[in-house]
């Protein structure tokens, strides 16, 4: 090749998804390109074949001018593929632009080849934060579902079967336990353990239907379920065999000796040896490790929404453990309580160095004279757990702070007032208490506020505006030309707050249109699904900001774990510097779906916001 066209190819070969392209058909394409310039405010519309910009910036908009993607230095388009999606869509060049200009049969042929450009440009919009498969890790042992390692050998029987021949079948398949089960309904479970407890040391006559002995209705798991997650249930139960569904239909049972053996570095391990300590101190003995812990299991391929769960995990069980020992030392509570996590525990989606942000939930029953002993019980726990590195919370939004530590109907009276007069105050409040999730005690007092919360929530336009206009107030760091917008002075000079500037922007996002619409799940990805599938979002609107979310999480617990092997302090902030080429345009891509979720927003919530 000439060194002009070598000086083409180094520059295509350094950009996505050509950066992974053989050298031969790298070369075969460079030979067939042709260098066109346009001038600023030219207009292509619907026009075959792939444009990759050399130099320059150009805007794609759908027929109804909405704006789709900002291209710039690097990016590549196809209007012909796109109008499939978008139609009616056109590329307006906003500065003078020389481009690479591939025709259409080549770019065809291209695709027909290479399996991962095909996919690339199968999706032109958020494409390139669903990189190929080779920047994924490979998933952490913990997080592999359960279907792989589930029995499938389903053994069942009708509830009117005999103990004896119930325990006849078992013993002539060799399994542990048997369904009990009439038109494909699950009725309930037997094990051995039941048929030693329940039968043998009881003398219950062996002609008695088995439905006599059975554990009705028992809890059942998905079986897209992870390896964590039915573990964890299956130990806090006390459960050892496990039906597993697909649809609500029997798919196999999991039991306690399919699981992975737990080792001290892996999740379920800590929570279970948590609940066996007996004092603050052995707690915090364990989870002082937690920094180290987090980057090795971050670099063993656990994915950064996967491990927020797993971290809300360690939390809960902390918490849990420091109120079972509490109340160990002053007695049982003189009246029901729901002990509240909020905010990312509530959610589900902590990450390291949370502080604390809880409050407790009385009942309306307690009396003047509980009181006391609540007020000392919300302040050994916070102590507690600011002992085990949860520290106490800036802003002072803990149980132990009496204006978080109320009755149901104080704490319903408050969600009102903060509803009907939406004050900077009260949204701000309303960012943290909203997410909402019992963490121990009574989870009807809890079931029962969060109702008052989106019953006053859905019926409030001005509220839902306050909302709103607290979500557009914090823009992603992207400037004009999609250039990166740093933070300009101080500690964190020419880096970017990747919490502030891209997570919470979507969180708030999402938690707006679930009050909007009275949805009750909590975390941000339950949300999106439940959204999606009340088609309040659509599919790709969905998915683009699930995408965006997951990329932007991941790239700041990668970050986080490197400053950790370092020695240093993990933060939410990066620098751009740090960052690969591809990383950069994942990340502006990601910013644009924040971007797009503040223009959703404007556009659904514009008549309260006049």
């Amino acid at each position: 090749m000439t060194p002009e066209l070598e000086h083409i190819k180094d520059f295509i070969a350094s950009h996505v998804p050509f950066d992974d392209l053989p050298d031969e058909r790298l070369e075969a394409m460079v030979k067939q390109l042709e260098i066109i310039y346009y001038r600023q405010g030219s207009v292509l519309e619907q026009s075959p074949g792939l444009r990759i910009i050399r130099s320059g910036a150009a805007e794609l908009r759908d027929q109804e001018h909405l704006l789709i993607d900002k291209c710039q230095e690097g990016s590549s388009f196809n209007l012909q593929g796109l109008n499939q999606e978008h139609p009616g869509i056109r590329a307006t060049f906003i500065e003078d632009s020389l481009i690479y200009f591939f025709p259409e049969e080549g770019y065809q042929k291209l695709r027909k080849q290479q399996r991962d450009i095909d996919r690339f440009f199968h999706s032109q919009r958020n494409r390139r934060i669903r990189r190929a498969a080779r920047y994924q890790p490979k998933p952490h042992d913990m997080m592999r579902t359960i279907e792989p390692i589930m029995s499938k050998d389903i053994l069942w029987v009708p509830p009117n079967t005999s103990i004896s021949e119930t325990a006849f079948k078992m013993s002539e398949r060799r399994l542990s336990s048997i369904l009990i089960m009439a038109q494909d309904e699950l009725l309930g479970i037997v094990t051995d353990r039941d048929l030693r407890s329940r039968v043998i040391a009881r003398g219950i006559p062996y002609s008695d239907p088995i439905e006599s002995v059975m554990t009705p209705y028992p809890k059942t798991v998905d079986a897209q379920h992870t390896i964590f997650d039915t573990t964890l249930l299956m130990t806090e139960n006390n459960i050892h065999h496990l039906p597993v569904l697909d649809k609500s239909q029997v798919v196999g049972v999991i039991t306690a000796s399919d699981l992975m053996l737990a080792k001290e570095d892996d999740p379920v391990f800590i929570v279970q040896h948590i609940k066996r300590q007996n004092s603050v101190s052995d707690i915090n003995g364990i989870v002082s490790g937690l920094h180290n812990l987090f980057a090795q299991w971050i670099n063993s391929g656990i994915r950064a929404h996967q491990l927020s769960h797993i971290l809300t995990a360690i939390s809960d069980a902390v918490c849990r453990r420091v109120i079972e020992l509490t109340i160990a030392k002053m007695g049982p509570a003189p009246a029901p309580f729901a002990w509240l996590g909020f905010g990312s525990q509530g959610r589900k989606e902590q990450m390291l160095n949370a502080d604390q942000d809880n409050g407790l939930l009385l009942s309306n029953s307690v009396s003047a004279e509980d009181l006391p002993w609540f007020e000392q019980f919300s302040k050994n726990v916070c102590d507690g757990l600011n002992e085990c590195g949860y520290v106490y919370c800036p802003g002072d939004i803990m149980a132990s702070n009496h204006e978080w530590r109320m009755t149901l109907k104080d704490w319903m009276k408050t969600v009102s007032g903060w509803t009907e007069s939406p004050t900077p105050k009260a949204v701000m409040h309303v960012s943290i208490f909203f997410d909402i999730r019992c963490i121990y005690g009574d989870d009807a007092l809890c079931h029962e506020l969060q109702q008052h919360m989106l019953y006053e929530s859905k019926r409030n336009s001005i509220f839902l505006a306050a909302l709103a206009q607290n979500v557009l107030d914090s823009d992603a760091p992207l400037g004009i030309f999609r250039r990166f917008v740093v933070e300009r002075n101080g500690e964190h000079r020419d880096q970017l707050n990747l919490k502030k500037r891209g997570i919470l922007p979507i969180v708030e996002t999402i938690r707006l249109h679930a009050l909007a619409h009275g949805i009750s799940t909590i975390n941000t990805f339950d949300r999106l699904t439940d959204l999606k599938e009340k088609k309040i979002l659509s599919i790709v609107d969905a998915r683009n900001i699930e995408d965006a979310l997951r990329f932007i999480m991941q790239l700041r617990c990668e970050h986080q774990a490197k400053q950790i092997l370092k020695g240093g302090t993990p933060s939410h902030y990066v620098s751009p510097k740090d960052l690969s080429e591809l990383e950069k345009k994942q990340l502006k891509d990601a910013f644009d779906v924040v971007n797009d979720c503040h223009q959703g927003v404007k556009a659904q919530f514009r008549h309260g916001l006049d």
